[in-house]
């Protein structure tokens, strides 16, 4: 006897399908409904100025959010971002009188030793990620009010300031750096054996260490990494607003940039790196914050939006995973 049942259970609405693709796909379909919504209800949303302050604004979380998917693709968590941003700002002034260069490069080597001090107590010293980091949150952020003896610093050199004020075709160059950073990025995670060996230690670290991939060494490189994109983005903070102030620069960066991985469909578990996702995730939170300014609803609307929003990307994460 013929089911007949089946058909039609075929041609009904399949939830359970649409939930298991909200994670991988839902961030693109909110920003196309957003970007809808301003072209009709927000005056002025398509003109290059508007856009370009957009991409210009969102272009440090872009970035840091870019070290944090790595982190959480090993299924850690990187607090300490932030903090890094805000000792490359400490950094930058002290020694702009030798060049835009040098002060640059020792603005790297920062969060190039915080990122070794990171791995290293995870890694080595085996220290929960969030603990670690933690730690340095409050270190660095310390160690920058030191280097900066708590003054807000104005920067003058030219060469410097170019970086966040120039262009290039019409794009500001910090668009175009983040841009890089993201193809870069993931390029390493989805064509380096040095990718396949994050995604494995995240996915299942016992199962990784039986197969000889070095966990120490490379969870060391990816919170190395993930510290000196923070840098980066705060040399790019500093270049754009023309000043140095450790106290504020990379506040709570930390929250947006896990929040851009999330909502980009990274899990928290680990095992996965969704690089386009996070970018687009970054997107998202800062088109819906411009949205409700534009509209003239409170920030505070803003952020209970976004707690939705993080809540509904774990969530569908979760049940993804266990299906």
């Amino acid at each position: 006897m013929t089911d007949v049942s089946t058909p039609a259970q075929g041609r009904g609405l399949d939830l359970s399908r649409w939930w298991r693709l909200l994670p991988a796909y839902g961030v693109y379909v909110a920003i196309v409904v957003l970007v809808l919504f301003n072209v009709a209800f927000t005056g002025n949303f398509l003109e290059w100025s508007n856009l370009r302050i957009q991409l210009v604004q969102v272009t440090p979380v872009v970035i840091v959010a870019l070290g944090m998917a790595l982190v959480i693709g090993t299924e850690g968590i990187d607090l300490s971002v932030g903090s890094v941003m805000a000792l490359g700002a400490a950094i930058i002034p002290l020694y702009l009188g030798y060049g835009a260069a040098p002060a640059i490069v020792l603005a790297l080597v920062g969060g190039l030793v915080i990122g070794l001090v990171n791995g290293g107590l995870v890694a080595f010293v085996g220290l929960q990620p969030i603990v670690a980091t933690l730690a340095m949150l409050v270190a660095g952020r310390g160690i920058a009010l030191v280097l900066s003896s708590g003054r807000y610093k104005d920067i003058h050199d030219r060469s410097f300031l170019a970086i966040g004020t120039g262009e290039l075709f019409s794009v500001p160059y910090t668009v175009w750096i983040a841009a890089v950073l993201a193809v870069v990025v993931g390029f390493v995670v989805r064509r380096t054996v040095f990718g396949r060996r994050l995604l494995a230690i995240g996915d299942n670290r016992p199962a990784a260490v039986l197969a000889g991939v070095p966990v120490r060494r490379v969870l060391v490189a990816v919170y190395v990494m993930s510290a000196m994109l923070a840098a980066v983005a705060g040399v790019i903070q500093v270049s754009r607003i023309g000043s140095a102030d450790a106290s504020r620069i990379g506040l709570l960066i930390e929250l947006s940039a896990i929040t851009a991985v999330v909502v980009g469909g990274t899990p928290l578990t680990g095992g996965k790196v969704r690089v386009l996702g996070t970018v687009a995730g970054a997107l998202l939170m800062q088109l819906l914050t411009a949205t409700m300014i534009a509209n003239n609803l409170r920030d505070s609307t803003a952020q209970m939006v976004q707690a939705v929003i993080i809540l509904v990307a774990v969530y569908a994460a979760r049940e993804r995973r266990t299906r």
